[in-house]
């Protein structure tokens, strides 16, 4: 039995240092689990000084990843390092030179992954990215092997921890969305440029990766529609609050037959939902599968030690494998290799949803009958209306619709016709609402 595994870990940042910390603090604990001293062999980092302070003289300190990526002694490749650029390099010669890779690169994954698993099954190696979806939370594994047993209906997901504390300061300080931005900056939960979370794009990239591994589906991120919370207005979240919601920026994909939903944007849900009280900087992800009903894992999506977790768990998995010749037991994608099959992707105008409009209308008589004609005209039934005080010296008022279930290119054919009235003043505010209970 190998008792000695070498890990090659790039990168020295962040996650790159929790890492050799989890390793080296957790030692004793992961040899009682595997049987086997895993230890980080060699450490690629640019910035000499800063691996030195990580490492001290213990490890090989390279400043070229790729004399990292072939080194003979190494058996695991740890990628910390992000993007799409060399990190996607690197993980091709990796695999290439037959080391197993694990990786918290989401977007890597994301945009590359088909490439990636194809070349893994290649070269009879394994690509695990667990750190890649929800920081700490083990969704992967959950999703992969703990309901193996199920058909997975659907996933709705709270992805990215930056976004879901900046509506939770809208929320509960009344904050406008530019002050809790600033906010969330200061107490480094945003980043300088934070556009990737705010715009949607990182829970973009692990919904597409959670759509893959529960419906046998290619990695598409290409498909994904995605909308961020940069234009939510702070008032839509306390009209939303009135009606017995909150909205939170949720990563949401269901398998309707033939076909799948992919989509990330501002979402109301029923603030009695569990997962609708999850507040701050934290993730949490809902899974519906046939068997044992809906599931909820909650937990830190980012940050050194919790990432960190997600990366050794990787590791240990790896390394109780080692000396197996089959090294993919489970598929990394969770389903055969030959039952990945492609199938459409819904339109955002073609999903089903109920619909909370805004709209902001000259305060005259008559105005609610010509909304309530346009539906009526529509066949579209109005679940909720609300008028809400008059602003502007008495000109304008804010009346809030909730629909029942309709197509979203239905619900966009009667906000033309809304938008399109003399009264009307504003664009109409759409968001859609899960109720997260089918």
């Amino acid at each position: 039995m190998q008792k000695n595994i070498n890990v090659g870990l790039i990168g020295a940042g962040t996650v790159g240092s929790g890492v050799y910390k989890v390793l080296k603090k957790n030692f004793s604990e992961i040899y009682k689990k595997t049987g086997k001293k895993i230890i980080i062999f060699a450490l690629a980092e640019k910035d000499i000084n800063r691996a030195k302070e990580i490492a001290g003289d213990e490890v090989i300190i390279l400043e070229d990843a790729f004399d990292l990526v072939s080194h003979k002694d190494i058996h695991i490749v740890v990628e910390l390092i992000g993007g799409i650029g060399i990190s996607k390099d690197l993980v091709v010669e990796a695999i290439k030179n037959k080391k197993h890779v694990v990786t918290a690169n989401k977007a890597l994954i994301a945009i590359h992954g088909e490439e990636l698993v194809m070349l893994a099954n290649k070269h009879n190696v394994n690509l695990a990215y667990e750190a890649a979806v929800a920081g700490g939370i083990p969704i992967i594994k959950s999703v992969r092997e703990g309901l193996a047993g199920n058909k997975i209906e659907w996933i709705v997901g709270i992805l990215n921890g930056t976004t879901n504390y900046i509506l939770t300061e809208m929320k509960e300080n009344n904050l406008a969305f530019d002050v809790a931005l600033k906010q969330a900056q200061e107490l480094g939960f945003a980043e300088a440029d934070p556009t990737f979370d705010i715009e949607g794009v990182d829970a973009a990239h692990k919904i597409t990766i959670l759509a893959s591994i529960a419906f046998g589906i290619p990695i598409n991120y290409e498909a994904t529609h995605v909308e961020g919370i940069s234009s939510l207005d702070q008032k839509d979240i306390i009209y939303a609050e009135e009606l017995g919601y909150k909205i939170k920026l949720l990563g949401i994909t269901k398998h309707n037959n033939d076909s799948v939903e992919l989509r990330v944007h501002p979402t109301l849900i029923p603030e009695k939902r569990l997962v609708a009280n999850v507040d701050g900087p934290m993730n949490a992800v809902l899974v519906q599968g046939n068997m044992v009903g809906p599931t909820l894992y909650y937990g830190a999506g980012a940050g050194s030690d919790p990432t960190a977790s997600a990366v050794v768990a990787d590791i240990i998995d790896l390394s109780r494998n080692l000396e197996s010749n089959n090294t993919t037991l489970i598929p990394i994608l969770g389903f055969t290799s030959n039952e990945i099959k492609a199938k459409k992707i819904l339109s955002i105008e073609d999903i089903n949803s109920e619909f909370y409009l805004r709209l902001s209308m000259n305060n005259e008589s008559g105005v609610l009958a010509k909304i309530t004609q346009v539906f009526a005209q529509h066949s579209i039934s109005i679940d909720a209306m609300v008028q809400k005080e008059i602003q502007e010296d008495d000109k304008v008022v804010d009346i809030i619709l909730v629909t029942s279930i309709m197509i979203e290119k239905d619900v966009n054919k009667i906000i033309n016709e809304i938008e399109a009235l003399p009264e009307t003043k504003n664009k109409v505010v759409k968001l859609r609402i899960e109720q997260l209970n089918r």
